[in-house]
């Protein structure tokens, strides 16, 4: 990421342009979010705020109010640096491993780190940290941070170049160095760590811990939970903002990403470097400019159940822009969501491939606004979740409040009737009503009428 400024928190609005994404708040409170991620099969998601804190985010959109862990007091935060990364061992449930990525106080190294759960599963062993890699950094930014088990079971580490611009150490492209790679460790076969046998340059010139090299700093790379395809999100320089993706299975040749000898698909500085081919080229990119384009956040490709529209689609966000786009399967760009030039840090995946986004101090679901209609919006009623399971709310922020609710199937039945009290939001049991698509139209006391779908699962 180019830089992590003071966040804003707002109201997110669209501008008019055709658009299937949404944003629904889910929890709020957190300071600098910057990761989101969970345990295998694990209902919890896990909040990762820049100055050190892993907060406890449960199902239901609470938040625990003591924090998983503290790290602060060896952390340096601010800018580009921080806590930026955490991943759960693959066997977590027993043997409560997981790993976090962090800026060290003082000189500003990488660390990469390992820790354990405590006998509370809500809190872990501060006092438990083991350091496996530590790499230094020349300057502030370009850090990346992401930090992601593989389906072959190894640690994979994305490293930013170095810092300054352009790379002017030539980082990216020397394999004696840690900077401007993707890291692959195996953290099971020895003390700290060991290296997986097919890293391409283990017994060979070039450091042994490489996977791939020529990144500038990817801010969010993820793999597919279903079949293991690596995308990853690479922060451009001036001009171009490029999303890689690897297809399962993983390669072991020695991947190389371009730069600094190619931004994207344009020749960016490449003195000494090979004629550009395929080799480098990136799913897509996409440029700079209007509307205020300049820096790629990584998210993920759907692999959930709930939102159709979004199957086989790679999610990512602009940081400077706040516009959440897609890349479709023939790689094109569809941008759906206009944040407002509100700054998003990370998105985040739960146990069943559902989307989430940081934007601000805010969680957001990440939803398919082609389920509802705009006639709640327009007059500021809330309908949440949609989809729902057992329980829907109402919330009215209208001086005129509502009077009842109906839900009435696609023929036109109506299967649950509801008087509603002044409270600003209602609640209404749905457990007894079947999966499927249904119209809820609710009535306030002036005796207008307002209707929205609603997604019953």
């Amino acid at each position: 990421m180019k830089k992590i400024l003071p966040f804003v928190f707002g109201l997110l609005t669209m501008t008019s342009f055709a658009q299937t994404i949404g944003l629904q708040s889910f929890a709020t409170g957190f300071s600098s979010p910057v990761e989101i991620t969970h345990p295998a099969n694990d209902a919890r998601l896990f909040v990762v705020q820049q100055a050190g804190l892993i907060r406890v985010l449960n199902a239901n959109g609470t938040v625990n109010t003591t924090p998983f862990i503290n790290l602060s007091t060896v952390i340096l935060s601010g800018g580009e640096r921080g806590l930026l990364g955490l991943a759960f061992h693959p066997n977590y449930a027993t043997n409560g491993y997981f790993y976090v990525n962090y800026t060290r106080a003082g000189d500003g190294a990488t660390v990469i780190a390992r820790y354990t759960v405590s006998s509370d599963p809500n809190v872990a062993d501060v006092a438990s940290g083991t350091v496996l890699l530590t790499v230094a950094q020349p300057y502030s930014n370009h850090n990346g941070g992401t930090i992601k088990f593989g389906p072959d079971g190894y640690l994979y580490i994305g490293m930013g170049d170095g810092g300054s611009g352009g790379d002017p150490g030539n980082r990216a492209q020397n394999i004696n160095e840690n900077l401007g790679k993707m890291l692959r460790l195996d953290v099971d076969s020895a003390s700290p760590y060991g290296i997986p046998p097919t890293n391409p340059y283990l017994g060979i010139a070039g450091n042994d811990e490489i996977w791939a090299i020529g990144l500038r700093n990817p801010w969010k790379f993820s793999f597919n939970r279903l079949n293991g395809d690596l995308w990853i999100a690479d922060v451009g320089q001036n001009a171009l903002e490029e999303i890689n993706k690897v297809s399962a299975p993983i390669p072991n040749t020695g991947l190389n990403f371009g730069w600094r000898c190619y931004e994207a698909n344009a020749t960016y500085n490449n003195s000494g470097c090979p004629a550009y081919s395929a080799t480098y080229a990136p799913i897509t990119f996409y440029a700079h400019g209007s509307p205020i384009r300049c820096s790629i956040t990584g998210g993920y490709l759907y692999t959930g159940t709930t939102y159709p529209n979004f199957a086989d689609k790679y999610l990512f966000a602009d940081y400077c822009s706040g516009e959440i786009g897609w890349v479709n399967p023939d790689g094109s760009i569809t941008w759906n969501y206009d944040g407002a030039n509100y700054s998003t840090t990370t998105f985040g995946e739960d146990k069943d491939g559902e989307l989430y986004v940081a934007v601000g101090g805010t969680i957001y679901k990440i939803i398919d606004t082609s389920l509802s209609t705009d006639n709640f919006a327009q007059n500021n009623i809330r309908l949440y979740p949609n989809p729902a399971k057992t329980e829907l709310f109402l919330k009215n922020e209208n001086t005129i409040r509502l009077k009842s609710v109906k839900i009435i199937d696609l023929s036109g039945k109506i299967i649950l009737s509801q008087d509603l009290n002044d409270s600003e939001i209602n609640a209404i049991n749905i457990s007894g009503i079947a999966k499927g698509m249904f119209l809820v139209e609710v009535k306030n006391q002036s005796g207008n009428s307002f209707q929205s779908k609603l997604v019953v699962e």
